[in-house]
Parts: structure tokens; sequence; C-alpha cells
């Protein structure tokens, strides 16, 4: 008879999903992806980008899954983002050799790292001082590698990026000592931009955005200096960038999901992208009185844009909310007092407020199409914020 240590040890966490599970299968709480919704999604973006004639660097720290970024590469994008040199390392891993680090790095573990990574693909930075300049060479130096160099503007965010051309001119002087630091040209990215909800609004203030980037490419030109890359943009204000003729590459992210946040943009134009991320909770109580608990709260959602959203027969529920998120507990109310209640057991989808960070709570994201799973993708980049 097996003793209780050996019967404990062949206790395993069976996976969230296979390959040919319904939906209604799935483990919960799991992060879920309609595929026809997504390859939707990239579609739009890459014809988009293709008919403007402009490149296409999609950001993965919105999914930080390399068979997304494959995805991505295969329909003609250029290369991907990263916003941190560890969530870079898994896709260069997989395949991805062209990779723009769209911050600055001062970790010297980081910058070390980063320039081992320049011996196997063609890896950029971005720089905003004379300091980060001279840590990336060094590192280049000593690991014999070669790495491109953004300088980034500040064009609104008020957040990274200097002023001017002329801090950029001071910059490449700096750079001029380092030649195995090569200049790239220009990071002019406005995340304020994405979220603005009015088109026109949206719309006016990426247009402010680019004559601040066009005014500094104009000035670098006139000392000499040419910008062979002008990237930026974001999935709220690509439509406009793509029109502005001041941007070679742009950066969207979150349109391979979409998200509620997202979802509260209004739309006018041609580029509309649907809802294909979810996550998948389960009744796990019903309570008392009006209101319902599921076993997706906190550490399965972020909720820093907002609450989740319930989705129901393809779109927002008319008659749930998402009231409130616990650590592991969602609470879901009817709208209408008296209202009906999804019964224990019972399985809901919900739309994260914010896809970025929810795809860093979880270890898979499940593909399916048609509601049966097609593929179980590691979410490979999770946790990667070095």
């Amino acid at each position: 008879m097996p003793s209780a240590t050996a019967r404990l040890a062949d206790l395993v966490l069976p996976p969230p999903a296979r390959p040919g599970d319904l939906l209604a299968a799935i483990a919960t709480p799991a992060l879920v992806l309609d595929l026809d919704a997504f390859e939707r999604n990239l579609d739009v973006m890459q014809a988009a980008a293709d008919a403007a004639g402009v490149a296409l660097r999609p950001h993965a720290k919105a999914h930080k899954t390399p068979a997304i970024a494959l995805a991505q590469l295969q329909r003609g994008a250029v290369g991907i983002c990263c916003q941190k040199v560890s969530e870079a390392l898994p896709f260069l891993q997989a395949g991805v050799r062209d990779i723009h680090i769209s911050n600055q790095v001062a970790s010297v573990p980081m910058v070390e790292l980063l320039a081992q990574m320049g011996r196997h693909g063609h890896i950029s930075v971005c720089v905003d001082h004379a300091a980060q300049v001279v840590a990336l060479g060094r590192a280049t130096a000593a690991q014999g590698s070669t790495l491109a160099v953004c300088v980034e503007i500040d064009i609104g965010q008020g957040r990274c990026g200097v002023d001017g051309a002329d801090a950029v001119l001071q910059l490449l002087d700096t750079l001029v000592a380092h030649p195995q630091l090569v200049f790239r040209g220009l990071q002019a990215y406005h995340g304020g931009a994405q979220h603005v909800r009015a088109p026109q609004q949206r719309a006016d203030v990426a247009a402010r955005a680019a004559e601040r980037t066009a005014a500094v490419v104009a000035a670098l030109a006139a000392a000499g200096v040419a910008c062979g890359t002008v990237t930026g943009s974001g999935s709220g204000s690509v439509e406009f960038d793509l029109a502005s003729g001041v941007y070679t590459e742009l950066q969207p992210g979150s349109y391979v999901f979409m998200d509620a946040d997202y979802g509260r943009n209004q739309v006018d134009g041609a580029l509309r992208f649907h809802h294909s991320l979810f996550v998948a909770s389960t009744v796990m109580s019903v309570g008392s009185g009006e209101r319902v608990v599921l076993d997706a709260g906190l550490k399965s959602l972020a909720v820093d844009s907002g609450m989740p959203l319930v989705w129901q027969a393809g779109a927002p529920s008319t008659t749930l909310d998402y009231a409130a998120a616990n650590d592991e507990h969602g609470i879901v109310r009817p709208r209408v007092a008296g209202g009906a209640r999804p019964a224990l057991g019972s399985q809901l989808l919900l739309v994260p407020g914010h896809c970025d960070p929810t795809l860093n709570l979880h270890d898979h994201l499940i593909a399916l199409r048609h509601g049966v799973v097609e593929a179980v993708w590691p979410v490979a980049a999770r946790g990667l914020s070095r």
C-alpha cells in the first residue's frame, strides 16, 4: 500500500486547459483569447500601416506572449517594442530578432544584459541623459556588441524625454565617443493621448504631439542631423498618427486585445478594433441578497483603469455590473433590484479594465476559436519588469 508521502507526491496541478476543450471546461479564473477577433485586429492594424507606408512595431508589453509577437511579424511587423530589458529576453529567445526597448535603463545589471542581447539581435534602447549613453557605451565595449539608440523627446506626456532639439544634439555629442552605439532616431510617445475619449479632442492632442515632434525633426535637419526613425504612437492615437506624416514607425500594443478602458474611447473612423481578451470566471457563491461572487478578483485582473465589464452574448452586459474586487473574489450585482442573477457554478466572461497589467497576472493565455481551445500560449514575459 503506497505511503501518504508517495500519494501526495503524485498530485500534479493540471493545465488550465488542453486543445480541444470547450470553454466551459476551462479551470477558472483563466485568461482567454477569442482568436477570430484577435486575428481581425492584427489584420486591420497591419493593413492600415501598410496603406500609410509606415512601419509597424507593436508593443509587446501589452501581451508579453511570444506567440503573439510571431503572429504580428508574420503579418508584416518590422519588430516589436518591449518596455523592460528582462521583458525582451523571452522574445529574443523565441526568435524575435528586432526589439526596441522603448524606455530608459538605469540598473547596471540590466545595462549589462542589454549589451549581451546586442550580440544576438538588432536591439535599440531609449536615452534622455548623457550618463545613460556612457553606461551603454561601457557595457557594449566590454561585450563587443552594438546597440541602436533613440533619443526620447517629451511631446506632452511629462514623463521621460528631453525638451527640444538642443538637448538631442547634446546627447548626440556624447554618443560620438561610443562608435558601437548607433543613433537610430527619436522616440516620441504621448501616453495620455491614448485615453482622451472624444475623437476630435483625441485628434487635437495627437496633432499637438505630432507638431512638437515635427519641430524637433526640422531643427535637427537644419543642424545637419537626419532622423532615420521617428517612433511612437499607441492604440488610441494611431489613426491620427498614421496620417500625420511625422512618424515613420508606430508602437500600438493594446489593439490586439482592447480592454474596458479603451472601449470607452469614442471611435468615428474606420480603424476599429474588437474585444478579444477575457477573463473566464465562475460563480463560486450566490451569497444573499442582490449579489453573486466570482472567483476572479484582484489577483486575476487589474482594476487601475476601472472595473471589468461583464460580457454576455457578444457584448457588454446590460443587466449585470462587476461592482467590487477583493483579492480572490469579484462581486457582481444586477443593475435592477430583484434582477436575475447567474446561477452557482455558471461561467462569466469579463473584459478587464486594463489589459497590460492583467496579462502580468497570468501564466497562460488560452486561445479559443468558436468556444473550443485551439492553443495554450505561455505568457513568457510575465513578471519580467527589470
